[in-house]
């Protein structure tokens, strides 16, 4: 535990959480341009997690940075721990749908689609991936799955980092 403390100390979770946020943001991306996965309406959903969180974090980081005091520490790690928990319920109930023990929300199932973001021809169609069809799944868990175990653990250390920063609070 000596061996992690120090990582969970000061600023440097927030910043290891935001680093964090964005590699995974760059790994579905990744999925997204290099595998040719196209993400489902509550893949979008998940990604918005991570850019909450970045925006949230350095948002935290630059009060911190004029007002450094380890309660502000202590509520930025904790507010971090809470957006990775809204992270889990978001990919817990992707892998749900995937698993059929919810039903998916309107708007997620396959079939043609006008991409608003097409700066050519709005009438052009493409094809929208269902939420309950998961492309592989690894040990079990589909990439929804994955990235509500990741975003899990995440939360643990935020919580973590939390309590360290709040007990050598009252330490000192």
């Amino acid at each position: 535990m000596q061996l992690i403390t120090p990582a969970l100390t000061g600023w440097r979770w927030p910043a290891l959480a935001l680093a964090a946020s964005a590699l995974m943001l760059a790994a579905a991306h990744a999925f997204e341009t290099f595998g040719g996965l196209a993400p489902c309406p509550l893949c979008l959903r998940q990604r918005e997690v991570y850019w909450a969180l970045i925006a949230m974090t350095l948002t935290g980081l630059t009060w911190w940075r004029f007002m450094p005091k380890r309660r502000f520490l202590v509520a930025l790690n904790v507010l971090i721990g809470l957006v990775f928990v809204v992270g889990v319920i978001v990919a817990a109930y992707h892998a749900g749908v995937e698993w059929a023990i919810f039903p998916p929300p309107s708007g997620c199932s396959a079939g043609p689609a006008v991409d608003p973001f097409a700066i050519g021809d709005l009438d052009q169609v493409f094809e929208l991936p269902a939420c309950n069809d998961a492309p592989f799944y690894i040990l079990g868990l589909s990439m929804a799955g994955w990235n509500g175990v990741i975003s899990a653990l995440l939360a643990g250390i935020s919580f973590a980092a939390a309590a360290i920063t709040f007990r050598s609070f009252r330490a000192s």
